[in-house]
């Protein structure tokens, strides 16, 4: 029976790619949701009491990069199994890379603080203007106009963010500091997107060799920083500085910021862009109930409507820039097919003549 055969064979590939995307969306849920959960632990637990921000995002990117060098080892030692770009540091491309990692540094900087500074289940809201920020710089910064579909989903955003805010603040747990560092953290998530795409080139079009150059220079680019906010003497004079467990979160953080770009990238490739938003957007929503859950916090009616609005607008944006992408490559492709058409005509015409 070779058709029946051959009928099994689709249906068992169909499952076992249904598994593998099951399984990848559920790392990237699982990574990214823990690390916000841990963050959490590190910036801001009654336990550790430690008021040392940047030190934790420092350390953070210390392991990334040591992270970069364990893989790039791997890949040298076992070949057929590990694949990732060699562990080699070029100051030239260092330097061209440096103006990103300024932003990057930003970028993180005011995610910890923001989640420091405001609960979990808010953290999502605080921060979510980043789509806003998108449109506004993608007009001032590149000179690319917007839809007003997709101008309508922002201010649906905007409008949810306003709500989140003023139900926040009702709850009497608005921290006004952790909304303005998680509209900072927003406005370089924007910019850090718009900077990635000037800087690829200089790394080969690359993302791991260029979290290796982001992560190098943040390394350097905070202790400057935690010197002038001084976290260095708070870290020499943390009681738990030598604790085992301490430690164990710091490592376990460090490796889960490391593993969020693997399994975005990992996501993005098993499913789809647009379905990597989707995940997201889910995955936020899953977050704030968890936080909610975790940290034993009651939310009102509204604060609820705040989330759900700013996760439909997100959402709805998302289908919109999809939709408007595909209307833009037909018309490239019909535009192409126009062009082919008037260069045979015109050489047939030359033919005749």
């Amino acid at each position: 029976m070779p058709f029946s055969k051959g009928k099994g064979k689709k249906m068992e590939s169909f499952w076992a790619k249904s598994v593998k995307i099951a399984l990848v969306v559920s790392a990237y849920w699982f990574v990214s949701i823990s690390l916000v959960f841990l963050n959490k632990h590190l910036l801001n637990s009654k336990e550790l009491k430690l008021d040392a921000p940047l030190f934790v995002t420092w350390y953070q990117c210390v392991v990334t990069v040591l992270c970069c060098g364990l893989l790039s080892l791997m890949t040298a030692i076992l070949p057929s199994y590990v694949s990732f770009p060699p562990f080699k540091i070029d100051l030239k491309v260092a330097r061209e890379v440096l103006p990103l990692s300024v932003v990057f540094i930003c970028m993180i900087s005011f995610n910890n603080l923001c989640l420091r500074n405001v609960g979990v289940a808010f953290y999502f809201v605080g921060r979510s203007l980043t789509t806003v920020f998108n449109v506004i710089l993608t007009y001032f910064v590149l000179g690319q106009s917007t839809s007003w579909r997709a101008i309508t989903c922002c201010a649906v955003i905007i409008g949810g963010f306003c709500l989140g805010v003023n139900q926040e603040g009702a709850s009497g747990s608005l921290s006004v500091s952790g909304v303005m560092f998680g509209v900072l953290a927003s406005l370089f998530v924007a910019l850090n997107a718009i900077y990635t795409k000037k800087v690829l080139p200089a790394v080969d079009n690359n993302v791991w060799r260029l979290a290796l150059y982001n992560n190098f220079n943040a390394s350097f680019l905070f202790i400057p920083l935690m010197l002038l906010f001084g976290e260095l003497p708070e870290v020499y004079y943390f009681p738990k500085l030598f604790d085992l467990q301490f430690w164990f979160f710091m490592n376990i953080s460090g490796v889960f910021g490391f593993a969020i770009g693997y399994v975005t990238g990992l996501q993005i490739q098993v499913t789809s862009p647009l379905t990597h938003n989707i995940s997201g957007t889910a995955k936020a929503c899953a977050q704030t109930v968890l936080g909610c859950i975790y940290f034993q916090e009651t939310k009102l009616f509204l604060w609820w409507l705040s989330n759900f609005v700013v996760l439909g607008g997100s959402f709805a944006y998302t289908l919109v820039r999809r939709a408007e992408m595909k209307e833009s490559h037909r018309a490239e492709q019909k535009a192409e097919s126009l062009a082919s058409v008037d260069v045979e005509n015109s050489g047939k015409g030359d033919i005749k003549s």
